[in-house]
């Protein structure tokens, strides 16, 4: 008998509750959610769970404040960490999320040996140096959750200039998830036509730059927290992929060692996802221009790497 897929998330808050959401609504596998908050993952999970009648999923939830119900995970889902707050350095920022990225991480292989970890924690690429080194896992296996979402933000900027459905545009975006990222118009496409074709310079302009702040855009209009919706979305596409071993291209960050010519950082780049985790990273040919982008990117993600010195 098939064993039924088990995918932990780590982080209860508005990221977190609304994938568990996400993952039961397609029934891809049990979740269990987990939060340092006493009651609250088991009250989300709960209140999921009675929803489960109307909404026809036959998914098992489970709330906890330890680790011992994530045993034998086949994803765990890694969102918890600390927003930036006014007045608050990066270097802060970096070093509190450090830790807990680090603790969570030392709990969940602990549990979950032979998982596939996928990083939402922010700074990103920081983060998922941090999980890497302590879990000793291999690099197929420690993967990072930002190109699918920035991707996402920048096709429906330009479903949006087009007026056409965002079911026909592909987007492409590379680098570090944060205001260096890479987004690529020459390689994304309306209805397979390259975006160049469609959109005047200044158009394509103005969506790379968008696309780029896409994440402060939402938090300036929040006023208190950060984007959920889109991020759980993308985190979702990605299970989904390893889960059912669709093996789809996805930019996600993983493990650079040469290719695009980086080496020791967590970057995004096209990658094939399977039941293997990262089966395959996709090299594509870079103009003089893209490829100066994508090492500020890198340099950019190296300066993080550097304040939490792992």
């Amino acid at each position: 008998m098939n064993r039924r897929k088990k995918v932990t998330v780590v982080g209860a808050g508005n990221v977190g509750a609304t994938l568990a959401h996400r993952l039961v609504d397609k029934e891809l596998a049990d979740v269990v959610l987990v939060d340092i908050i006493e009651d609250m993952p088991q009250g989300k999970a709960l209140d999921l769970a009675e929803s489960a009648p109307i909404e026809g999923y036959d998914c098992r939830l489970v709330g906890a404040n330890g680790y011992k119900e994530t045993a034998d995970s086949d994803i765990v889902v890694i969102t918890s960490g600390i927003a930036r707050k006014p007045g608050m350095s990066r270097d802060d920022l970096i070093n509190t999320n450090k830790g807990i990225v680090k603790q969570v991480t030392e709990e969940v292989v602990k549990y979950s040996p032979n998982c596939i970890i996928i990083i939402v924690s922010n700074p990103l690429d920081a983060m998922c140096h941090v999980a890497y080194k302590v879990s000793g896992f291999p690099k197929h296996r420690v993967i990072g959750m930002a190109g699918v979402l920035d991707s996402a933000r920048m096709s429906c900027f330009l479903a949006e200039a087009l007026d056409v459905s965002v079911e026909n545009i592909n987007s492409f975006v590379l680098g570090g998830h944060g205001d260096t990222m890479v987004p690529l118009a020459r390689y994304s496409t309306c209805a397979g036509i390259p975006i160049p074709e469609l959109l005047p310079k200044e158009t394509i302009d103005k969506i790379i730059d968008r696309t780029r702040n896409g994440g402060a855009e939402i938090v300036k209009l929040l006023k208190t927290g950060s984007a959920y919706y889109a991020p759980s979305a993308a985190t979702v596409e990605m299970v989904e992929s390893i889960l059912k071993d669709k093996k789809k291209i996805l930019p996600c960050a993983t493990l650079l060692e040469g290719e695009y010519g980086i080496s020791g950082l967590f970057i995004g780049v096209p990658v094939k996802l399977g039941a293997n985790g990262i089966e395959k990273i996709v090299e594509i040919n870079l103009t003089v221009e893209e490829r100066t982008a994508l090492q500020k990117s890198a340099a950019a993600v190296q300066e993080l790497v550097d304040i939490i010195g792992m």
